[in-house]
Parts: structure tokens; sequence; C-alpha cells
């Protein structure tokens, strides 16, 4: 079964035309593609919304022992393991979060047996282009797709990328999973399972990836810090959705910035900072143009019949985070 699976994914790239495999094989890149497991406290701040098990993927990227995965994995994990070719569990420990991406950055010591997986150039992926995504499990876990778009996606929990790759058919689990290029390379790691309209078509399920050229700039940081060295933005700490335009809050972060400040669920933003709101991406980059983590943060909102303007102490959402970590160690 094994070697019919490679069989199957060298002709894939031969199809389309791959000639720089010659840097590593199929089999040396889905060897490096693990699999993470953590374990979070019960009174974690994103236990009820992520669970205290969390399971996934992540990729090693360097012969230190760094892997990288989608953050909301290890967020606040108090023990973490890989499980590598071998399907044993190793311990590792978290490294980084980068809030504004969603990478997560783990390091085994000593590092794995593997072969790290060279990093790509997510910029050139177009709309179209074919790519693999692969999970834990070597071969029998990887899985052909297509680039469906490239363009930004908004997410409920104040995030936002500007040009997150979208691929179909949808992988089952996608978390921390792999996007290969056609030269080998690693493109993006998977973060979501989304809907997709497609004119003449309707919806079609796919998956978010974060381009790994996001990565770059802020990688010596996650190893060197735990964090991205640029300013952190706003966080208020809710949860909202788009409905024609329209923002409504559909849950407010226990003991954050937004509860602390009076805005309940069902709330709708009309304007920041006497601006007014047009969709979800706008409304963050609204926020976001206030200032850095800390700043105050004016909203106007609708509850029931009755405008409102609320201010927001805005905070650091990574420190929000780790701040309760510190308390449970």
């Amino acid at each position: 079964m094994k070697k019919n699976c490679l069989s199957m994914i060298f002709a894939f790239f031969i199809l389309f035309g791959v000639s720089a495999y010659a840097e590593q094989t199929p089999e040396e890149i889905f060897k490096a593609v693990v699999k993470v497991r953590a374990i979070v406290p019960k009174d974690a701040r994103t236990a009820s919304s992520l669970g205290t098990e969390r399971e996934g993927n992540g990729v090693v990227i360097d012969s230190k022992g760094h892997i990288l995965t989608i953050g909301y994995l290890v967020t606040e994990a108090e023990t973490i393991e890989v499980f590598g070719p071998e399907d044993k569990p190793i311990r590792a420990t978290f490294v980084g979060y980068d809030q504004a991406t969603g990478f997560g950055l783990l390091r085994t010591d000593p590092p794995l047996a593997v072969e790290p997986v060279k990093l790509g150039e997510s910029s050139k992926l177009k709309a179209g282009d074919p790519a693999l995504v692969a999970g834990h499990g070597g071969a029998d876990s990887v899985q052909g797709v297509g680039v469906i778009s490239r363009k930004e996606f908004a997410g409920y929990w104040e995030y936002l990328l500007d040009d997150a790759i979208f691929t179909t058919p949808a992988y089952a689990k996608f978390g921390g999973a792999a996007l290969i290029g056609r030269d080998g390379r690693l493109l993006g790691i998977g973060s979501l399972f989304t809907q997709v309209v497609v004119p003449g078509f309707g919806s079609i399920s796919s998956n978010v990836f974060v381009p790994i050229d996001l990565l770059i700039p802020i990688l010596d940081d996650l190893i060197t810090t735990g964090r991205s060295r640029k300013a952190p933005r706003p966080w208020l700490g809710i949860n909202s959705e788009e409905a024609r335009g329209r923002i409504f809050i559909t849950q407010v972060t226990s003991g954050g910035p937004a509860e602390q400040a009076g805005l309940q669920i069902d709330d709708l933003i009309l304007a920041v900072n006497n601006k007014e709101v047009s969709g979800l991406a706008d409304f963050y980059r609204k926020i976001w143009g206030t200032g850095n983590a800390g700043v105050d943060v004016p909203l106007s909102i609708l509850r029931g019949t009755r405008i409102r303007d609320i201010t927001v102490r805005s905070a650091d959402r990574y420190q929000f985070l780790m701040l309760k970590s510190k308390k449970v160690l």
C-alpha cells in the first residue's frame, strides 16, 4: 500500500513537470511531518473554546529540533508530545506563538532523526496551482489538492490574513498539516476548514493555510523570545460574525478587555473611533489602526434600540494567555 501511494505521489509531480525534487525525496519530506498532541489545564483561558486535549500535525523545519505547527494546538499547553516516523511519543517544549499569523513553534531535544523540510516561497503559489497536503502518517496521509483561491481571510477571533491560501478538496486532519509545493518545499501550515463560494458551483469545502512567507520575518524572534518583536496589536477579547457587512458580537472572553468595558453578546458594532465599520476585516483594521496593545479603543454600538459609546482599554492577547499559564505552572 505504501509503495503504491509513493508511486502515485511521484506520478503527481511528474505530471506537473517537477524537477526540483533532487533536494529531497517525497519519503524524506513526509517523515518530517509529525503528530502533535497537547494537554491543556482545565482552567486555561482557551480550554472552553479549544478543549483540553488537542491533536494535529507539525513540520520539522531545522536541524535544531524546531517544529512548526498551528498555534491553537499548543496555546497554554501544559504538556506536549510529538510522534515522529516511529510513532513513539517524544516530549516537546513550547517555544513560541505568533498571534498575528497563528504560527506556533515547538522543539524536541534531541532533534528528531529526520531531514527538515525546506521552506518555499508561498507568494509564487497562485489559484489553480496543484500542491500536496501532508499530515502525520507518511505517504498514506498525503492528499493532492488544488489552490482554489488566494485572498483575504478574517476569523471571528480577531484574526486576519491578507493573502490566505485556500485549497480543495478539504483535508480532514488539517490542523498543522503541511502544504507542499511542486518543488517539494513547505508553502503553508493548515489552519481551518471552511467553505468558499465559487460562481457557478456554489459553496465548496476547503482548507485555509497560513502562507509560509509570513514565518520568515518572525522566525528568529519566535526562537529567541517566544513571540514577534513587533509592537502587539490591540486585542479586545471578543468573537464576532459578519452579516451583510454588519458586525455582531457572538462571544465575550471572560476576564478580557471587552467584558471589563461592558460589551455584550449580540451588540452590533457601528463604528470604531467614530469611523463606520463595514465588514469583519475592516473592523479589525480600524481597531489595530488606533495604536498598539493597551490603547483605548472607542466603539459605537447598537444594543437593542439604543446607540451607546463604549471605550475598551485593549490588551496584549499573548500576555493575557501567558499570565494564565504562569499561574497554572
